[in-house]
């Protein structure tokens, strides 16, 4: 396995990360948010982000995955669905990264079948070349390239969720 140098810093995504949870903050001023994290690799995102919003919020997951090593699967299976109830809540959803748009399609939709006042999206990743169905991103961290990226909570085979920046992760032959 090969992981090349650092497609975006540390420090790059920690100041991008307060600058999203500026404006999510300025969105939701005088609202009580439920922040909802789609593990398992939005997890350091997730935490850094809710972190600097500041605004009263609750926080839930749902646990979903459409892949195996670096193809996804086209299917979506839900290992776990929310706790919290969202009727009439003010839900923002976060994401590690969209590339299809199958995943975070299909757990909005189940989302919004549940009645909430409001839903808008979160991603850290946006890799638009790979999109298949159009999803709206109402907070985008970054576009990247048609890469497969390792780091920041993202993973290849439950590895490299741990580094602190994101790297594009290349299989060795």
């Amino acid at each position: 396995m090969i992981i090349g140098k650092p497609l975006l810093s540390t420090e790059e995504i920690q100041k991008r990360v307060r600058q999203l949870a500026e404006e999510i903050t300025e969105d939701y001023q005088d609202r009580e948010l439920l922040a909802v994290g789609i593990l398992r690799g939005a997890f350091m995102f997730f935490a850094d982000l809710v972190r600097h919003i500041r605004v009263p919020l609750k926080v839930d997951f749902i646990v979903a995955s459409s892949y195996v090593k670096t193809e996804t699967t086209g299917e979506v299976k839900i290992h776990c669905d929310l706790r919290e109830d969202v009727r009439g809540k003010d839900v923002l959803l976060v994401e590690d990264i969209v590339d299809t748009g199958l995943t975070l399609s299909l757990i909005r939709k189940k989302i919004l079948e549940k009645g909430p006042s409001s839903l808008k999206v979160c991603a850290f990743l946006d890799k638009r070349e790979r999109r298949v169905v159009d999803v709206p991103i109402d907070y985008r961290g970054f576009v990247i390239p048609n890469e497969f990226v390792v780091g920041y909570g993202l993973d290849y085979e439950d590895q490299y969720r741990n580094l602190p920046y994101i790297s594009i992760f290349k299989k060795s032959i």
